[in-house]
């Protein structure tokens, strides 16, 4: 059993960095899956489809849900799945070299995949003085 990545992010942004990383990996060593929320979204109309979708990539292990924006009405969804019985942990501030690191450590427990997931996106912002 692998925990699965589920990205909840406004539109277009988990699609695309679900995309990007399986162009790079090729073969995602995990289960990835995007729930996109409309910036008009209601999370209380939405949790059904997103509970669905965080069901559908649990395997016993637990889901990994990765937000774009802290606060925002992704992030509020994401925290209304936390409590329905699914084993869940939750990071925001979503990033490509979050899901890259996250990735390239599939056999890690849901519970140490949070820290991971958060040097993943410190290691990848490089001032570049050039």
């Amino acid at each position: 059993m692998a925990v699965g990545i589920l990205l909840v992010t406004h539109i277009g942004i988990g699609s695309a960095l679900v995309a990007v990383a399986s162009s790079l990996l090729r073969n995602l060593p995990l289960e990835v899956g995007a729930f996109e929320v409309p910036f008009d979204g209601d999370p209380e109309t939405l949790l059904p489809q997103a509970s669905a979708a965080l069901r559908r990539l649990d395997s016993g292990a637990g889901v990994l849900v990765l937000t774009d924006l802290y606060g925002a009405t992704p992030s509020n969804l994401a925290a209304k799945l936390a409590h329905l019985g699914t084993p869940v942990r939750r990071v925001s501030a979503l990033n490509l070299p979050m899901l890259l690191r996250v990735l390239n450590y599939p056999e890690l427990a849901l519970d140490e995949l949070p820290a991971v997931a958060t040097a993943g996106a410190r290691n990848g912002v490089v001032l570049d003085d050039a």
